[in-house]
C-alpha cells in the first residue's frame, strides 16, 4: 500500500498559531467542524462533568460534543480516559511517551518522532520541515486552513 492522501487535524482548534481565545473553545471547534476540519482537544472529567482546557478545566461539554467523530479527545486526566472509552470517545493518552495509539487504533507520535505505518498522526510538521510526512495519515498542527491543509504562512 503506498502514501495515503494526507489529512490535517487541528491542535486544540488552532488554525494560525496559539490563541488562548480559540484553545480548546466548543463554539470555535463547532465552526472548524463546518468546515470539514477534525480538532484534536485537551479533555478533563471531573465531578462527573467532562471540560476542555489544556493546563487546567475551563469549558464543560456533553457527552454528545466528545463522541463526534471529528474529535481526537486527549486524557488530561485518568479519569477522562476511563470516562471516554466508556462513552466510546476517539481518544488517547500520552505525556512524552514517543508513539502511543488512540481507541480507534491509530498511532499518535510524539513530535518528531517518525513511524513507518501510514495509520499514524505526526505532531507539529511546521516545526520539522525536513520530514517528509507523506507516509504519515495524519498531521497535526498549530497551522491550518480551513481546506483542512497545513497552512504555508510562516510560523
Amino acid at each position: 500500500m503506498g502514501p495515503c492522501r494526507l489529512k490535517t487535524i487541528s491542535h486544540r482548534g488552532y488554525i494560525n498559531g496559539p490563541d488562548d481565545q480559540l484553545e480548546n473553545n466548543p463554539i470555535h471547534i463547532k465552526k472548524l467542524f463546518e468546515s470539514g476540519v477534525d480538532v484534536e482537544i485537551d479533555v478533563w472529567y471531573i465531578n462527573d462533568n467532562f471540560y476542555l482546557g489544556h493546563n487546567k478545566p475551563k469549558y464543560e461539554v456533553s457527552i454528545q460534543f466528545l463522541t463526534d467523530s471529528r474529535l481526537w479527545c486527549h486524557a488530561k486526566n485518568i479519569a477522562a480516559l476511563e470516562k471516554m472509552l466508556e462513552i466510546g470517545a476517539h481518544c488517547f493518552w500520552h505525556q512524552e511517551d514517543e508513539y502511543t495509539l488512540t481507541s480507534k487504533g491509530f498511532i499518535w507520535a510524539y513530535p518528531g518522532c517518525l513511524t513507518p505505518k501510514n495509520n499514524s498522526v505526526f505532531l507539529f510538521p511546521e516545526r520539522y520541515p525536513e520530514i517528509d510526512t507523506n507516509n504519515f495519515m495524519f498531521v497535526c498542527t498549530d497551522y491550518i486552513n480551513l481546506k483542512g491543509e497545513v497552512n504555508a504562512r510562516n510560523y
